[in-house]
């Protein structure tokens, strides 16, 4: 008997802790879930706008739309600006290339005529020794670098040539003949 006692007793104490467990859910479903049950049970409904409402909203608009304009056409002027200094720019550009182009063809024509001068320079000069006494012609040659004397030579009549060969000395005149011989021998061949 003494056990059935002790279990009515265990037994008796496990319902009292149920019933605090459940008194507690109960509270806190009172407490807490109620209200929320409550929230969503009513959902919020928007109120109607007021006419002063619906004016504010279109001003917001309207001012918002004004300043999206006013940054667009901020923008717009700036590049127009980078458009007319582009364009400025382009035409310098033209112009001194106009400029170089020009001044190109004044060098080139400015060569030509120096060539020209050089070459009538010395066909004049190399006519004047052909019209020297052959023993006066000689006497200069004489006294010229081998490569130059023979570069006047070359561009002689061969008989004033032969006539001023014929008064230097055998060792000058040898010289002048190597190089005059030797001028053209780098000058590559169609066979080579």
């Amino acid at each position: 008997m003494k056990q059935r006692k002790k279990r009515k007793r265990q037994f008796g104490a496990l319902h009292i802790i149920t019933a605090l467990l459940i008194a507690s859910a109960v509270l806190r479903l009172g407490s807490e879930v109620a209200p929320a049950m409550a929230n969503e049970a009513a959902p919020d409904l928007p109120e109607p706008e007021t006419p002063t409402q619906q004016i504010g909203e279109t001003d917001s608009l309207l001012a918002a739309l004004q300043v999206r304009e006013v940054r667009l056409a901020e923008r717009e002027e700036q590049l127009n600006n980078r458009m007319s200094v582009l364009q400025t720019a382009e035409q310098e550009v033209e112009e001194k290339l106009q400029a170089l182009i020009e001044a190109e063809a004044q060098l080139r024509a400015t060569i030509a005529i120096a060539d020209t001068a050089a070459d009538s320079d010395l066909a004049q000069l190399t006519t004047v020794y052909e019209n020297m006494k052959p023993k006066e012609a000689a006497d200069l040659f004489a006294q010229m670098p081998p490569q130059f004397a023979a570069g006047f030579l070359g561009l002689m009549r061969p008989d004033a040539a032969a006539l001023i060969m014929t008064e230097l000395e055998p060792e000058i005149a040898y010289s002048f003949s190597v190089v005059l011989a030797g001028r053209n021998a780098d000058v590559p061949t169609n066979g080579r």
